[in-house]
């Protein structure tokens, strides 16, 4: 097994950030019925700051209501980057008209008619705990 290097915080948020930007499609963990229900979600992020946009009359919105504990997980996928990221969060479930102008782009056409569209809201996710490993590293933990 090959040496791995352990990064200081500045070094860790830089590597999760550009595994997020590499990433566009993460695993999106919710509750329903107190049993896990898992979906594909594309993602949007600047930075460390995570949205996911959906369908205001989703399962998901009301599962978030109900717990707003999610789980995320991306990487390690064909055409994705080889590192694995797993994010503990808190969502909040938001029709906030700046945020969903920032993340409208025009491949969310296919479900709404615009940033404008009523159905249109954003899952804005606050990590709490984010699990990083990279092709040198080993796991590595950043929390708040």
């Amino acid at each position: 097994m090959g040496k791995t290097e352990t990064l200081d915080r500045s070094q860790l948020e830089q590597a999760i950030v550009k595994a997020l930007d590499n990433n566009k499609f993460c695993s999106l963990g919710t509750v329903e019925g107190g049993k896990p229900k898992v979906r594909y979600m594309a993602l949007f992020n600047e930075g460390l700051n995570i949205h996911l946009a959906t369908d205001r009359k989703t399962h998901k919105v009301e599962e978030l209501k109900d717990n707003p504990n999610a789980y995320l997980l991306l990487g390690y996928e064909v055409g994705g980057t080889k590192e694995v990221v797993e994010v503990e969060a808190t969502v909040r479930v938001t029709a906030d008209e700046g945020l969903r102008k920032q993340v409208w782009n025009d491949s969310l056409k296919e479900w709404f008619s615009g940033p404008d569209d009523p159905d249109y809201v954003i899952l804005d996710v606050n990590p709490t705990r984010i699990e990083y490993v990279g092709k040198q590293t080993g796991r590595q933990v950043w929390g708040k």
